[in-house]
């Protein structure tokens, strides 16, 4: 059974890789663990500037990266499934592409459970009350269940810029503020 998606996503190469992964993990019935752990590795993406440099600088070896991938697996105790496929794109040398990979999984794993995704920028983290209650506003406006990919971008100063698919809701101080000095312009 193929995924339909009519965002594309295996029209990008972190699509495909996505895509490879997501079927894998849903013929082998282990979506679960695969999502866990893509998660912690998102997250280690996000915290650890060594292990941001490990997956995207062409200076450090196959086998300094094999050595380094094994050790982070061991220690974010990622499914077998995920450590392997980290394996796969080291050895194609597509780690950089690792975090595209996967926003797209999580995209393709809620479509899957029949879930939205929703992309959200803020200028600061929010927090857990913050994100319940945004996801409680998106399901009343959207109708459905709506899974939220946070992120952070301080130059929108303060708001939220959400996307829903081909739809855009730009609540940003940054955007209100240009809106105002074009106003002003006449």
């Amino acid at each position: 059974m193929r995924v339909e998606n009519s965002g594309g996503i295996q029209a990008s190469l972190a699509g495909r890789y996505a895509t490879a992964l997501f079927e894998l993990a849903r013929d082998e019935k282990q979506l679960e663990p695969v999502a866990a752990s893509l998660a912690s590795l998102q997250l280690a993406l996000g915290e650890s500037e060594d292990f941001l440099a490990l997956t995207t600088s062409p200076l450090i070896t196959t086998d300094e990266v094999n050595r380094a991938l094994a050790g982070a697996a061991a220690t974010l105790e990622l499914d077998p499934m995920t450590g392997k496929f980290l394996g796969v794109l080291a050895h194609n040398h597509r780690l950089a592409e690792l975090d595209k990979i996967i926003r797209a999984f999580n995209q393709l794993a809620a479509d899957h459970r029949g879930e939205i995704t929703a992309r959200v920028t803020s200028a600061h983290p929010l927090g857990d009350a913050q994100v319940a209650a945004l996801k409680s506003n998106l399901k009343t406006r959207l109708g459905r269940a709506v899974e939220v990919d946070l992120n952070v971008d301080p130059a929108i100063l303060g708001g939220l810029v959400v996307k829903v698919g081909s739809e855009m809701i730009d609540g940003s101080i940054r955007t209100k503020l240009d809106t105002l000095a074009q106003a002003m312009k006449g």
